[in-house]
C-alpha cells in the first residue's frame, strides 16, 4: 500500500480546519483513493468549486520531487482528475505540445477573468496535454484558477478557491 506523508504545516491546518467541523468522510476517501496511486508527502489542499460541484485538490511530491495534482469529488471521494506539474514551458513534454504562447494564454484568461496573476503552474494531463493553470485573484479578493489548453488557447477548466492549506516550495516567501 502507498504511503502519504503530511507535512507538519498541513497536519496543523487542517486539524484546526476540521476540528471545527463534522468529520469529513469525502476528504478521508480522496486521500485513501490517492494513497493507491501514489506515494509522497502531501504539500497542499484546497477546497473548490469547479462547474457547481466542491472538489478538493490535493498536491502531493513523490520520493523524486515531481508534483502531482489530485481533483476529487469532495462528496464521494472520487478522483476526477490527475495532472503532473512541471517546472517550466521549456519541458519536453510541454512543448511537444504547446501552440500557444504563455502571453497569450494570460491575455486568453484575463480576458476572461480580469484580476492579478498571483501564480503559473504548467501541467502535463493525464491523456499528455499540456496547459497553463493561473492563479487570478479580482478586485474582491477571490482566487480564480483559469486552465488554457496550451494546444489550443481555450479555457478548459475554472475553478473558485474557498479554502487552502500548506503551501508549495515555489509559492513559499
Amino acid at each position: 500500500m502507498n504511503k502519504i506523508v503530511f507535512s507538519a504545516a498541513c497536519v496543523l491546518a487542517a486539524s484546526a480546519a476540521f476540528n471545527a467541523q463534522a468529520s469529513n468522510q469525502g476528504l478521508d476517501k480522496c486521500i485513501a483513493a490517492i494513497q493507491k496511486q501514489k506515494t509522497g508527502e502531501l504539500i497542499k489542499l484546497e477546497k473548490l468549486k469547479t462547474a457547481g460541484k466542491t472538489v478538493y485538490e490535493l498536491e502531493l511530491q513523490d520520493a523524486n520531487g515531481f508534483e502531482w495534482e489530485f481533483m476529487c469529488d469532495a462528496k464521494s471521494g472520487k478522483i476526477l482528475e490527475t495532472e503532473s506539474e512541471i517546472e517550466s514551458v521549456n519541458s519536453a513534454a510541454f512543448k511537444r505540445k504547446m501552440k500557444v504562447t504563455e502571453e497569450d494564454a494570460k491575455t486568453i484568461a484575463l480576458k476572461a477573468y480580469p484580476g492579478v496573476i498571483e501564480e503559473v503552474e504548467y501541467e502535463i494531463e493525464e491523456d499528455g496535454a499540456a496547459s497553463y493553470e493561473f492563479d487570478i485573484v479580482n478586485r474582491k479578493g477571490v482566487e480564480t484558477k483559469v486552465e488554457v489548453d496550451a494546444t489550443t488557447g481555450k479555457i478548459i477548466e475554472v475553478s473558485v478557491e474557498q479554502w487552502e492549506i500548506g503551501e508549495e516550495a515555489d509559492e513559499r516567501r
